[in-house]
Order: C-alpha cells, then sequence, then structure tokens
C-alpha cells in the first residue's frame, strides 16, 4: 500500500480524533492517538477490524502476543479479554489508529452473495490475526471517516460504506475469519455462543459440558477448539473476564476489596487478591487507588 495512502487516512483520523476523541458519531467507529508508549491496557476486543495508520501496538490473548504496526489491520472474530500496549509513539509521531465494529449479520448477508469456488475445509477458528491493509480498502475506509462530519448522511450511506468494507474484507487475505465470523454454525460462532454466556454469567462455576452443548461440540471437541482460538482455557478466560470486572468495579465505585471479590464470584480474599496482583501487578487496593488518580481509557484502537 502507498505511503500517500496512509497519509490520507492519517490526516483525516487525527482531525476526527481533535473533534469527537474516542466515539465518532458514526456507530461503531472509534478512534484513538497516543502521544506516549503505555504500560499495560487491559479491556476486551469485539468483533471488530482495527487499522493502525502509525505507530505500533501489540495486543496479547493469552500467551499469543499479536503486534501490529503501521499500514497493517488487527481481525478480532469473537469477544475476547486482551492486554496490550501501545509501543511506538511519540508527541512528533503519534500512535493513529481506528476500529470499526464489524457485524456478524451483515457479513452473513454478504456471504451469500460472494461467488464461491471449490470447497474449502473450514480453517481452525482463530479469536485474532494481523493483516496487511489492502489498496482496495483504502476509499471506503476514507469515505467511513468522512461521514463523521456529515451527520444527515450517516444514517443512510454509512451501512452502505460498512458493507462495502466488510465485502473487501471477505475478498482479501482476512477472507477465512471473516467467514467464520459470518457463518451461523462455523465453529467461530458456535465458540462465539459459549463465550457471550460466560460474560453474562461469570459469577458462575463453569461447567466445560454445558458450554460445549451450547458450542454443539463434544467436551473435548470444545475445550480443543476454544483453546485454539482464544489461547486460554475456559477456566482461564472466565478468570480473566472476572478480574477486569473487579478493575472496573474498583475505579467506578471504590468499593471494598473484599466485597469486589465476592461479587465477582470468589468465595476467598486472599485467592481474589493473589490472582487480581497476578494479571494487573499490584494488589487490588493500591491498583484500584492508582487507576483512580491516572484513568486513562481503554480502548481497542
Amino acid at each position: 500500500m502507498e505511503k500517500a495512502h496512509l497519509e490520507i487516512l492519517k490526516t483525516r483520523t487525527l482531525a476526527l480524533w481533535k473533534r469527537y476523541g474516542r466515539e465518532t458519531p458514526v456507530p461503531g467507529l472509534f478512534l484513538a492517538s497516543a502521544e506516549v508508549p503505555t504500560g499495560p491496557i487491559h479491556g476486551v476486543y469485539r468483533p471488530s477490524v482495527c487499522v493502525v495508520l502509525q505507530g505500533t501496538k501489540i495486543s496479547q490473548l493469552g500467551g499469543q502476543a499479536y503486534r501490529y504496526e503501521e499500514g497493517n489491520c488487527l481481525i478480532t472474530s469473537l469477544e475476547v479479554p486482551i492486554r496490550a500496549h501501545i509501543l511506538d509513539a511519540s508527541p512528533q509521531s503519534p500512535y493513529v489508529a481506528f476500529v470499526l465494529d464489524i457485524e456478524p449479520a451483515v457479513v452473513s448477508e454478504l456471504l451469500l452473495e460472494l461467488a464461491r469456488g471449490e470447497p474449502t475445509a473450514a480453517p481452525v477458528p482463530a479469536a485474532m490475526s494481523v493483516h496487511p491493509l489492502v489498496n482496495g480498502l483504502i476509499d471506503p475506509l476514507e469515505r467511513l471517516l468522512a461521514l463523521a462530519d456529515r451527520p444527515r448522511d450517516i444514517p443512510v450511506l454509512a451501512p452502505m460504506v460498512r458493507r462495502e468494507i466488510y465485502w473487501h474484507l471477505l475478498n482479501g487475505p482476512q477472507g477465512a475469519m471473516m467467514c467464520q465470523i459470518g457463518l451461523a454454525d462455523s465453529r467461530t460462532a458456535r465458540i462465539s455462543r459459549s463465550i457471550a454466556w460466560v460474560k453474562e454469567n461469570y459469577t458462575e462455576t463453569i461447567s466445560v459440558a454445558h458450554l460445549a452443548g451450547l458450542a454443539g461440540m463434544s467436551p473435548a471437541t470444545f475445550h480443543r477448539h476454544f483453546k485454539a482460538a482464544t489461547d486460554m482455557t475456559p477456566v482461564q478466560f472466565q478468570k480473566s473476564l472476572r478480574l477486569q470486572e473487579a478493575r472496573r468495579l474498583l475505579l467506578a465505585e471504590g468499593t471494598d476489596v473484599a466485597q469486589v471479590g465476592f461479587a465477582i464470584g470468589y468465595e476467598s480474599p486472599s485467592q481474589f487478591s493473589r490472582e487480581y496482583r497476578r494479571m494487573f501487578g499490584a494488589p487490588p487496593g493500591r491498583d484500584g487507588a492508582t487507576i483512580r488518580r491516572t484513568v486513562a481509557p481503554e480502548s481497542h484502537a
């Protein structure tokens, strides 16, 4: 991809960032800019495409690290808890990126129109992957960003431009992952059903057999595919969600540490503190006080 194309997108993204901050008037379109490298950012990524226009970021899912930089896009196919760092950023050369949510229902519609060749074996589900940004995406991405300053056009034109972007993704190197997002009975979609249950019931004790039933798989097959997609076991996945919710509660409410532990499903305050410190690098009371003093938005981009 030509450097000039990136510059166009970067210039427009920075202008919108100064005007709107992270959330744009276009539904599902989010911006990011940072002038310094960041420490660990914990959050949950949704199905989406993140385009980096300047700088470098690493997102870690389980034990797998994904590095993406200028000219790359990160595709996320499942809702997953991550730990991320912005590596390259300065006032003279800030980190610049934007994220567009991916709507599985719209991808499903496009799959009906996609010309298919010989059938191929379903790819192993993967929650995240990094790809180069192809030239065909530049024009629709620029038009989507431009809509942020034309609110009257957004309801009519944004869905059409979004479909065009999805179409290019389906026909590009990200096509296999996009197909997995759109196919109702794909392994990714079936694992997504189990993830939705864990998110809604994160305080409950996990039953792999129950999650496997939601996914329509045997427990052994489900465990294998879940681990392949997220690089975590279901129990590890739930623990990450619990601890991220604990951090949110400490930030938003400043609640007593023991009460937070009980609220997210821990029966032992000492176990909660131990596992919280292992994930965030400090005990919950001290970490909560620190993040309340230095609040920074945690975003996919």
